[in-house]
């Protein structure tokens, strides 16, 4: 399970350094995707196959989920973590998430999210406030 938010750079040819904790998971092989609110996602080869399968099971008719898929598997990009950690961003990709320099990477228990920094500051003040407010909705649900 991915925990934790942890600060990290990219360097000059666009790689990232992933989080100690995080790499065993990684070791095989991972993908990365355009993520929503423009972060990337980054599954384990395995966690990968059943995210796709979830994709593929929307309907193709409907229009919305048609863009879905393409975006989703088109920005797809295999990768594996060299021997220092370090993981290769495409460009596209880092062109989508914004990224630059400063970089935050968060587990969200079955994937890894990459931010660049200020965003995620943004992100995770807004979800924070929804977190500390949401009690009573679930409280209602028993959860």
């Amino acid at each position: 399970m991915f925990l934790g938010e942890y600060s990290h750079s990219l360097d000059e040819k666009g790689r990232i350094v992933m989080p100690s904790k995080f790499r065993a998971e990684l070791a095989t092989e991972c993908v990365l995707t355009k993520g929503q609110e423009r972060c990337l996602y980054v599954f384990p080869e395995d966690r990968w196959e059943h995210e796709a399968s979830r994709v593929l099971r929307l309907p193709r008719t409907d229009r919305r989920a048609r863009n879905f898929s393409r975006s989703f598997f088109a920005s797809a990009s295999d990768q594996s973590l060299d021997r220092s950690g370090r993981c290769q961003v495409p460009e596209p990709l880092r062109m989508y998430a914004g990224l630059t320099k400063d970089v935050t990477v968060v587990g969200v228990a079955d994937h890894i999210e990459i931010w660049d920094t200020d965003t995620w500051h943004g992100v995770a003040a807004e979800a924070d406030d929804y977190y500390a407010a949401i009690e009573e909705v679930l409280s209602e649900d028993g959860i």
